[in-house]
């Protein structure tokens, strides 16, 4: 296993776990729940399989329990205690798990915890045979105990270098290079791509208070994937200026080899200045949102490299 590639990721460390005895594998696990503003547990009494699975195909054996202003759900949790394993003697220790868990949700500023699967043996032991721990990242400068069990060789090296240039740059599988402002028009950005039939090949967001350094850093990010067709921008100037995107760009273009088309739609605070900056560039101006992913659509060929 060592030394092995498992999704671009090699293989570096293995843990070792004891065999055990199993009779029955059951999932639990707390999440914030935006809908509520709470966290909740969810349990299932099938576990060993993805919980959203079981939430698709078997909604009513999903089980669940809200906390309130951030309370321990007692009452709720022993519920799902005495439900999950049916066995009088795994109550008090499912009910012990349920709380610590959720005490270790809300001391180290969790998104989610799970257990999956939280198992009965023959021997008559609750044991925690796998589990998992999303921390909010926002949240991570008040715990180093958390930040020292970060391993760098399991992350992007692009992503981690887009976050100390205050990018936030997520590598996907397309050809459609994505430059965007603010997460939201980014998000509907790749949803707009792919309802055209095309790829995007990156999230990436420059902000909101862009200068024409961080553009350039953006351009640099995304042509480094060798699969691109195509560069797309896509700004809508509230905070960000349109003329200072545009500077960026003519920027890039000075420094930087950029061998493919570039689509550019600037909208918003400044728009006609940057407009008129971009004038007889080799860039591809498109008047509207639509437009834009539709001629960058079209130069990608519609398809996924």
């Amino acid at each position: 296993i060592l030394g092995m590639n498992i999704k671009g990721i090699t293989v570096r460390k293995v843990l070792g776990e004891r065999g055990s005895n199993i009779t029955k594998e059951t999932y639990l696990g707390l999440v914030v729940d935006r809908g509520t503003k709470s966290v909740s547990f969810i349990a299932s009494a099938e576990g060993g399989v993805e919980i959203e699975v079981i939430a698709e195909e078997h909604p009513e054996k999903i089980l669940r329990a809200q906390s309130i202003d951030g309370v321990f759900p007692e009452v709720e949790a022993r519920a799902i205690a005495e439900a999950l394993f049916m066995d009088p003697r795994t109550v008090e220790p499912v009910f012990d798990i349920m709380r610590k868990l959720f005490g270790l949700f809300v001391e180290k500023d969790c998104s989610l915890v799970e257990i999956n699967p939280l198992v009965f043996t023959r021997s008559g032991e609750v044991l925690a045979l796998d589990g998992k721990i999303n921390f909010d990242d926002n949240s991570l400068f008040k715990h180093d105990d958390v930040l020292a069990l970060r391993d760098m060789d399991e992350e992007n090296p692009y992503e981690i270098e887009a976050k100390e240039k205050g990018l936030s740059y997520i590598e996907l599988d397309g050809n459609i290079g994505c430059m965007v402002n603010g997460a939201g028009l980014a998000m509907a950005t790749l949803d707009m791509i792919t309802l055209y039939g095309g790829v995007p090949a990156n999230f990436l967001d420059v902000g909101g208070s862009s200068n024409s350094e961080k553009v350039v850093d953006a351009f640099r990010l995304i042509l480094r994937k060798g699969t691109l067709k195509v560069v797309m921008i896509n700004i809508f100037g509230g905070i960000t200026r349109c003329d200072d995107i545009a500077r960026g760009i003519l920027q890039a273009f000075e420094e930087i080899d950029i061998p493919i088309p570039v689509v550019v739609r600037l909208s918003g605070t400044n728009e006609v200045e940057g407009r008129g900056l971009l004038e007889g560039s080799p860039l591809l101006p498109a008047e509207s949102f639509p437009a834009a992913i539709q001629k960058a659509v079209a130069i990608a060929g519609g398809v996924a490299p």
